[in-house]
């Protein structure tokens, strides 16, 4: 068979044509003249094993933050010294004996703890997170009552602040009543005043928020000035607020 090199040339180029790269581009262009262009390839990307079928979740895993409280509340700071003083002063209570054998020592911060706790609580996240706040005034003829001020329902407030706050209040006192039962089951005496004054403490500003709340909702629901002063229900609540606070006070301190 006589060698034809032109023939050999075109077949190889047909034949070949996408693995072998012309040196010359001329004969390249030489060897494809001629013939219909080849359709476009469509790559295919295979995906591992493991990524096959499977379907994204979000939400877990993330590090974005979004389950984050503290991110989702609109006072990140006041919600942290909310809970703070409050874990601090449990904590105190039951890990200071593994620290110091000082009574006196353990005690006073206790107290101390507590102290910061009441102030926050009613003049700092109250009316911060969920804007309530209650405190007691007393009229020229000697009359003591309790006046209740709310945030306006036009600025509500944040959900996750409201939320936390609510349970703080109704948690913390509940942890104070166990360690009271505990404490008299062991016979630990010597704390439960330290106990029965954290009581006092959280319990006041528990009724004293729970009524303000009561309070807000019946005035704003009949259309009340936002400042008014204390209603019929006001009136029961600080009665209640007052003698509960009164009574402890008196027992403990004279």
């Amino acid at each position: 068979m006589a060698y034809n090199p032109h023939s050999s040339s075109t077949n190889l180029l047909g034949t070949l044509d996408g693995q072998i790269t012309a040196d010359d581009e001329s004969a390249a262009e030489e060897g494809r003249a001629g013939r219909p262009p080849a359709p476009p390839s469509s790559s295919t990307h295979l995906q591992p094993p493991s990524a096959r079928g499977s379907v994204p979740v979000q939400g877990v895993g993330s590090t974005d933050g979004e389950g984050n409280i503290f991110t989702q509340s609109a006072h990140p700071v006041a919600l942290f010294f909310l809970f703070f003083f409050r874990c601090a002063a449990i904590a105190t209570y039951l890990l200071c004996g593994f620290f110091s054998s000082s009574y006196v020592f353990s005690t006073v911060l206790v107290v101390v703890l507590l102290s910061l706790d009441f102030w926050t609580v009613r003049n700092v996240s109250g009316r911060v997170l969920v804007g309530l706040r209650f405190w007691n005034q007393v009229d020229d003829d000697g009359t003591s009552f309790w006046v209740f001020e709310s945030r306006s329902p036009s600025q509500p407030s944040n959900a996750v602040d409201s939320k936390m706050f609510w349970i703080a209040m109704y948690a913390f006192p509940g942890a104070w009543i166990l360690l009271l039962f505990v404490g008299i089951l062991k016979f630990n005496l010597s704390f439960l005043p330290i106990v029965m004054l954290a009581l006092v403490f959280n319990v006041t500003n528990t009724v004293g928020y729970t009524y303000a709340d009561r309070d807000a909702k019946r005035r704003w629901a009949t259309g009340m000035a936002a400042h008014g002063m204390l209603g019929q229900m006001g009136g029961i609540g600080g009665s209640v607020v007052s003698g509960i606070a009164s009574s402890a006070f008196g027992r403990f301190f004279g």
